[in-house]
């Protein structure tokens, strides 16, 4: 198996070696892991792609990359140069610092990169780790991550089925805020969103007198819905959540016929 592999936390990241740890032990023996990583920071940025400006790549060591760009500019510059006429088997984005759950799929690089993998037509799977009281302040806050990934990433490439649609189905997996030994389980869970928690800004004024904000986010603590993803999470759960690229309110279809003309 050939496994490409990228993050938005950038190519220095704890958590792209805890998944080139998890991409190692899916690829097996015989296997390679090839890595194209931000070369700086990249939280927060989606789905973009650097359409408007080139990027600079540049070769760390042996199947190694760093790229001045997105987490789906890296997974184009693994595709299309850095892998050469082969394309990849799979495509793992992460392991992120912090969840993406919720809301927080929204603004995902990590997402990003998966979902790039997928509009490629390349198995893709992103994978975050819920930080919270019980892990956030042991030795490796990754544990629960690095124990249980690779194994929840052979589940779900046994799971899926070949024709998966127009738009290729891409996953969404965060492991739970605790230590390896105490989660409870993996369960399929549905996008929550946390009741009352948005995005929002804190002003701060710099000695020379200019204003600037910072962006600010919420409690990611808080509870959604039972069944979804943030709650199963803070239940001791890896989560799995199957996600396209289609952006059709479907549900709405029927109800909004009164548009048509």
């Amino acid at each position: 198996m050939r496994i490409l592999i990228t993050n938005d936390d950038g190519i220095a990241a704890p958590g792209l070696k805890t998944l080139h740890a998890i991409a190692t032990q899916v690829a097996g023996d015989s296997g390679e892991v090839w890595t194209v990583a931000p070369a700086f920071e990249q939280s927060g940025v989606g789905h973009c792609i650097s359409y408007t400006r080139p990027m600079m790549i540049s070769q760390l060591d042996t199947r190694r990359f760093a790229a001045e760009g997105s987490p789906a500019d890296c997974v184009l510059a693994g595709i299309h140069d850095v892998l050469g006429d082969v394309d990849p088997d799979l495509i793992l984005s992460g392991v992120n610092r912090g969840n993406n759950s919720a809301e927080n799929a929204l603004y995902s690089g990590t997402l990003g990169g998966a979902m790039e993998g997928a509009l490629q037509g390349i198995p893709s799977i992103a994978m975050s780790q819920y930080f919270g009281p019980a892990n956030a302040q042991i030795d490796d806050p990754f544990e629960a991550a690095l124990t249980h990934g690779a194994d929840t990433v052979r589940r779900i490439l046994d799971a899926t089925p070949d024709d998966t649609g127009d738009y290729q189905l891409f996953y969404n997996v965060n492991f739970p805020p605790v230590p390896a030994a105490q989660v409870k389980g993996t369960r399929l869970s549905k996008q929550g969103r946390r009741p009352g928690v948005r995005f929002s800004t804190e002003p701060h004024q710099a000695p020379s007198g200019r204003r600037f904000v910072w962006i600010k986010g919420g409690n990611q603590q808080v509870r959604t819905a039972p069944g979804t993803d943030a709650a199963d999470n803070l239940d001791g759960y890896i989560t799995v959540t199957p996600m396209r690229a289609d952006l059709t309110a479907h549900d709405m279809m029927d109800r909004l016929k009164a548009l048509n003309t």
